[in-house]
């Protein structure tokens, strides 16, 4: 007889207030798609198939109440994500159905249902170039709510792929240098990566890579794609004795039944004579679904990348349709660290990472201590620094970004070739297998720290994880939702 069956009858009366602060009346006239929390957890978005975003506050009372409410897409609304709240408006980005990906701007000043959907517009004009990515025409200053005359809000950004739907989104925010990154995966295969032209303007990004990350799917073929940023500000320290810049992005893309892990190194592109520095991202690990041990036997739903790389070693997990939630750990192999004669048992002292930084500068050229000029100055030693090491003409100029641009110089974007200069070889290892589910698993992500796990199953339940002394990850605790009736006080 299954536990449940007790409850096939009236529902039992429980005594006294729940301790689960619910949204019971959200609002929504169709099932709802997509929940983000603020950094916070004071504020609430919910994304409908209706194509409407609600937003709710929690008050002083523990209450929620609607914020603001609007039509956001013309159909179903697949992902949702707050921005920092260190970021002055309070932003939040979503994604339909329809492959849109919108930036929606609040304007605090306003009355309640009007907030969002305001015009933003940019701060210091159009600064970039053929690779800007603008949602506006006009520049001008300040931030201004919506006319009595528009029929429905504005979003500050407004982007979508012409060749190719957009189906998953992650943005990240850098407090040091005020920038943020945002990683669109398209379905059919194509993910790039934007980044602000100025900080604290998100009216306006510009392509700082873009490249294939599995072959296009068949037509009427089921297809699966997400991708997340590295939710850490700084690179685990052994990647960073392994040789990773200070300032590397990191990037898990789950597409199709494979997940893999790109960083970026340190560039020098030359667009009509003039060299500029950038970042391009290899392919750092790779999870096949050849491999007979960590391989998946399904389509990967979703892939969360746990904050808190103290510990040593990331630590990523999946959600597979064979019912498996995977845990995997990337570190960076200790043999490159023994080859520099560095010890791996240890950690380092302050001082060591000092002297470490110092060394990187000197190899860099000395005088600048940021990525960018590290990067010229290499470029200008490799090329000799007299009359020859000009810079190619703009054509070719041209076509040797845009070859970077597409992925296809070099071997960065496949394993098991030639290592490109500030490539950073990681190695990827399954430290759990969990099979609570026993049913297609559709989601999955990681608290704050880093310690426990959630995922979410076909049969509607929460299963939260958390890592044993050993390494390993074992249930903690499981949720399911059951109906019951309350007593009368």
């Amino acid at each position: 007889m299954s536990k449940f069956s007790q409850y096939l009858g009236d529902p039992p009366a429980i005594d006294g207030k729940s301790t689960i602060d619910s949204i019971v009346n959200h609002g929504h006239q169709d099932l709802v798609q997509a929940v983000a929390f603020n950094s916070y957890g004071d504020r609430c978005a919910t994304g409908s198939v209706d194509g409407k975003i609600r937003v709710f506050n929690r008050h002083k009372d523990g209450k929620w109440r609607v914020c603001d409410s609007w039509s956001a897409h013309g159909g179903e609304i697949l992902e949702l994500q707050w921005l920092p709240p260190t970021i002055y408006p309070n932003l939040l980005a979503s994604l339909g159905i329809e492959g849109r990906f919108k930036l929606w701007a609040e304007n605090p000043s306003a009355a309640p249902g009007r907030r969002f959907g305001v015009n933003l517009t940019g701060h210091g004009g159009h600064h970039g170039g053929a690779n800007t990515l603008s949602s506006r025409r006009d520049v001008g200053g300040g931030l201004s709510s919506l006319s009595s005359g528009d029929s429905k809000p504005t979003p500050a950004f407004d982007y979508r792929n012409p060749k190719s739907p957009i189906r998953s989104f992650s943005l990240k925010h850098n407090d040091d240098t005020r920038h943020t990154y945002l990683a669109l995966l398209s379905v059919d295969g194509t993910l790039e990566v934007l980044e602000n032209e100025t900080p604290e303007n998100i009216t306006e990004f510009s392509r700082i890579d873009q490249f294939t990350v599995c072959p296009k799917p068949s037509r009427g073929e089921e297809t699966s794609f997400r991708v997340r940023f590295d939710p850490n500000q700084d690179v685990c320290y052994t990647a960073l004795r392994a040789g990773v810049p200070t300032d590397a992005l990191g990037l898990v893309v789950a597409a199709m039944d494979s997940v893999k892990v790109y960083r970026t190194r340190d560039t020098v592109s030359a667009s009509l004579g003039v060299a500029t520095a950038a970042k391009e991202f290899y392919l750092a690990a790779e999870i096949s679904p050849k491999d007979p041990v960590a391989g998946h036997r399904g389509l990967v739903r979703d892939v969360a990348w746990a904050p808190g790389n103290i510990r040593g070693y990331d630590i990523v997990a999946t959600a597979c349709q064979d019912g498996y939630v995977r845990v995997f750990g990337l570190s960076t192999p200790a043999l490159q660290m023994q080859a520099q004669g560095m010890e791996g048992t240890r950690g380092w002292g302050v001082g060591e990472m000092r002297k470490h930084q110092e060394g990187r500068r000197e190899e860099g050229g000395g005088g600048g201590g940021t990525a960018a000029a590290r990067a010229l100055a290499g470029s200008a030693a490799q090329h000799g620094g007299g009359q020859d090491a000009h810079l190619k003409s703009g054509i070719r100029a041209g076509l040797a970004d845009q070859s970077r641009l597409s992925g296809t110089a070099g071997d960065r974007l496949r394993l098991g070739g030639q290592q490109q200069p500030g490539q950073v070889r990681h190695v990827v290892t399954e430290v759990a297998r969990l099979d609570s589910h026993r049913t297609p698993v559709w989601r999955v992500g990681f608290d704050d720290d880093g310690q426990i796990l959630g995922s979410v199953g076909d049969e509607g339940k929460l299963m939260c994880y958390r890592q044993t002394p050993d390494g390993s990850w074992a249930k903690s605790a499981e949720l399911a939702m059951v109906k019951m009736r309350m007593a009368a006080p």
